[in-house]
């Protein structure tokens, strides 16, 4: 469980430093994600992205167990 965390910190770790090269990947302008815009403020809703994310490490934890 330790290590599961220990990589888990270290993933989120390497999205942040490389953030400006990951918010450009088509992964999070996905038809579904819903990006609203009013004067002053910004709401970003990634629906579709997380719901692939969600999937994709459904499949790869399974896989590893």
């Amino acid at each position: 469980m330790r290590t599961l965390i220990i990589i888990a910190a270290l993933a989120l770790l390497l999205i942040g430093l490389f953030w400006p090269v990951v918010s450009k990947m088509p992964l999070f302008r996905l038809p579904g994600d819903l990006v609203i815009e009013q004067p002053g403020a910004r709401i970003y809703l990634p629906l579709t992205s997380m719901l692939i994310l969600s999937v994709l490490l459904m499949v790869l934890l399974r896989f590893l167990r």
